[in-house]
């Protein structure tokens, strides 16, 4: 199936590793151009090489997602280096699990309002793209109830909730708006690995708990992301696409 994105515009916050990072390479594998933001600008430089390799523009900046002047600049910047913007997928979170003051602060900062402030900076050339997209990660975690219940659960059901709400406030911009929610999923430096090495009991029975008896890949989850992202999905929006092997079992 041809995706339609090829010359696309497509920009991933926390796109320089993990699933953001398999978020841009998968819209560059598909022709679209992509910008990305991250903490680290060595991380940055060393994702947006990888992408120019394979043949389409590619842009990034390191920012702090959490300063919303510096994402709005990220975001101009990125509308100027690429010729607009067709897509934007805000994928970075805190990781911020538990009932604290301060995880309930760091997840509000970084999941809940990196999102809602660079949607307000997207939305005015997205709106000019004629077929504008908007892809936001939440998790199984805001779906149902589990072991990350607290900060993180909460502001992940809030992006599913917002998601909905967007879709219905920007269909007659031409926008359209989805949420991704995966359930667990292993790559290099996540928060999985981290809790193979630290946690065991913990890793062992969430593989066991899935269906499959297996993580998923970040592979996996930029497919689905791409895809609504894409003009294929053209009549899906305001939808949350569950990306876990079988895992929930709400309705």
């Amino acid at each position: 199936m041809d995706l339609g994105l090829k010359g696309k515009r497509a920009l991933v916050t926390g796109g320089s590793k993990g699933i953001g990072r398999a978020i841009a390479e998968t819209f560059a594998d598909e022709g679209a151009g992509v910008s990305l933001c991250a903490r680290n600008p060595g991380d940055v430089e060393t994702a947006v090489a990888a992408l120019k390799k394979k043949g389409v523009p590619a842009f990034g900046r390191a920012i702090d997602v959490t300063d919303a002047g510096a994402l709005k600049g990220w975001i101009d910047a990125s509308a100027e280096a690429l010729g607009g913007v067709d897509v934007l997928v805000c994928n970075v979170s805190a990781l911020a699990v538990g009932d604290s003051p301060d995880t309930w602060a760091k997840s509000f900062a970084t999941d809940m309002m990196h999102t809602v402030n660079a949607v307000a900076a997207a939305v005015p050339f997205l709106e000019k793209s004629g077929g504008g997209a908007i892809v936001l990660i939440s998790s199984v975690s805001g779906f149902e109830v589990d072991f990350a219940a607290g900060s993180y659960g909460a502001t992940k059901a809030a992006l599913i909730h917002y998601a909905k709400g967007l879709s219905r406030k920007l269909v007659g911009q031409g926008i359209r708006v989805n949420c991704v929610s995966p359930g667990n999923t292993y790559f290099e430096g996540g928060i999985w690995q981290n809790i193979e090495k630290n946690m065991p009991d913990l890793f062992a029975s969430t593989v066991e708990a899935n269906p499959t008896h297996k993580f998923g890949t970040a592979q996996e989850v930029a497919n689905g992301v791409v895809f609504l992202a894409s003009p294929a999905a053209s009549r899906i929006s305001g939808a949350n696409l569950v990306i876990d092997g079988a895992l929930t079992v709400a309705v």
